[in-house]
């Protein structure tokens, strides 16, 4: 099933797995890309007990399924992810560090892209 933009809130709390099926984490937030509307990256909760943090992980090109979100990046890509504490805010300063991570262009000058909604 391709990607519905206007669903992907509906898997929160889902598993998040790289193309080969291994499971990166499970699905805390979306967030938009403010010059497009376009959801385009979700928040990943991943590590164990105190040592959960929140990953960024690129929806381009994912695809959901009944019970879980296969994203286009590999699991230890996104586990080296820009991160952000489960009960952290991603200051606008750190948002470059996180298109940069996965080599997505990012125009200078554009002011924040990336809204939780």
């Amino acid at each position: 099933m391709g990607f519905e933009a206007e669903n992907i809130r509906d898997w929160l709390g889902k598993k998040v797995v790289d193309p080969s099926g291994s499971k990166i984490g499970d699905l805390e937030a979306v967030y938009y890309d403010t010059a497009t509307d376009e959801p385009a990256f979700v928040t990943v909760t991943t590590g164990i007990f105190s040592g959960k943090r929140l990953v960024f992980v690129p929806l381009h090109g994912a695809t959901v399924h009944p019970d879980h979100v296969k994203v286009t990046v590999d699991k230890d890509l996104a586990k080296d992810a820009p991160s952000i504490d489960t009960d952290g805010e991603l200051p606008a300063s750190d948002e470059p560090a996180i298109f940069e991570h996965y080599g997505i262009p990012l125009t200078p000058g554009t002011g924040r892209r990336l809204a939780r909604r």
